[in-house]
This record gives C-alpha cells, sequence and structure tokens, in this order.
C-alpha cells in the first residue's frame, strides 16, 4: 500500500500522524472513520506473524526442555509480544523514527492487538482436550496452535478494524509509511 501521498502535507508544525489524519483514511477525509476490512486485514496479519514466531518459539523451547505448562505458556505469550512488537518497531526505525519514539508507535499500535490474539490464542489451547499435554511431534500439538491462531485472527481483525476506523492502534503506524 503506497503512503506517499501522506507525507506531501506543507503545513508547518504538524506532527506526522496529525498531518495523516488531516488527509483521511480510507477514502474518508479528515479522519480515520470507516478503515476498510482490507487495511483491518492486513493489520491483524502483520501482528498475527509476530505473535506467531514468539508463540510458536516459546512453546517449542518450553515443550522442548519439558517445561509445565504454565512456565512454557508465560514463555510463549512474552515472546509473541517481543517479537509483535518487533515488526512494528523495526518499521517505524527504519522510517526514521528514533529509538523512544519507535517503541511508543509499537506499543500504541500494537498492545490491544497483540492482547486479543493472545488470549483467544491460548484460550483455544487451553480448552482443546489434551493439547496442554501433547509434545512436539504431536498432531494436536500443532492442530490445537494453528487453529487458535485462526481462531484468534477472526476474531481480532474486527477490533483492529474498530480501532483503525477510531485512528489508534495499527493507525498509529500508517503516520510513518
Amino acid at each position: 500500500m503506497d503512503h506517499s501521498a501522506h507525507h506531501t502535507d506543507t503545513t508547518h508544525g504538524r506532527t506526522p500522524h496529525a498531518a495523516h489524519a488531516a488527509h483521511g483514511h480510507a477514502g474518508h477525509p479528515g479522519g480515520h472513520a470507516g478503515a476498510s476490512w482490507s487495511t483491518a486485514v492486513k493489520a491483524t496479519l502483520h501482528c498475527l506473524t509476530g505473535c506467531a514466531i514468539g508463540e510458536i518459539l516459546g512453546m517449542v523451547i518450553g515443550t522442548a526442555l519439558g517445561w509445565a505448562n504454565v512456565p512454557t505458556m508465560a514463555l510463549a505469550i512474552g515472546l509473541a509480544f517481543l517479537f509483535g512488537y518487533s515488526f512494528t518497531l523495526f518499521a517505524v526505525i527504519r522510517a526514521g523514527l528514533d529509538l523512544r519514539s519507535a517503541i511508543k508507535v509499537a506499543l500504541a499500535a500494537d498492545t490491544v492487538s497483540i492482547a486479543v490474539m493472545e488470549f483467544v490464542d491460548n484460550l483455544i489451547i487451553a480448552l482443546t482436550p489434551g493439547a496442554m499435554d501433547a509434545h512436539l511431534a504431536d498432531g494436536l500439538f500443532w492442530s490445537a496452535l494453528l487453529g487458535g491462531f485462526a481462531v484468534a485472527f477472526l476474531i481480532t481483525t474486527p477490533v483492529n478494524k474498530w480501532m483503525i476506523g477510531r485512528g489508534k492502534g495499527h493507525a498509529v503506524v500508517h503516520a510513518y509509511h
């Protein structure tokens, strides 16, 4: 998606986000109202990618080391947040933000999305009979994990659409594209 038009504002004294909001979003002048499903899907896939890498890595490490369920899930959730934030963090640093500002943008952009995704995904895993005790070689381990991601994606996408439509969540990242 080309956001180069968002950087042509010649009004002085505006922050990038304020300039972005003045141009509108998804074809709606003056704001983010009416964020498209396409935008929400892209934001959710972006979030899901980081979350999936972190969560799979955490589950694999915890399971391979023979850890109990709670520390394994804590590691997986922690790594999901770390990788989820890092995708946004590195993107906005590449766009020219300093580290402190980039961290603020990543936290604002991804916290709710990652939290919803992790809650739903881990709830699916916890509610799937036998999934918490499955081993890496078990199909149940992978089907519960991947099934949880699929359900989390379906639930998080409308959340992201709602947030983006209000100029929150992943919408703050668009000012830096």
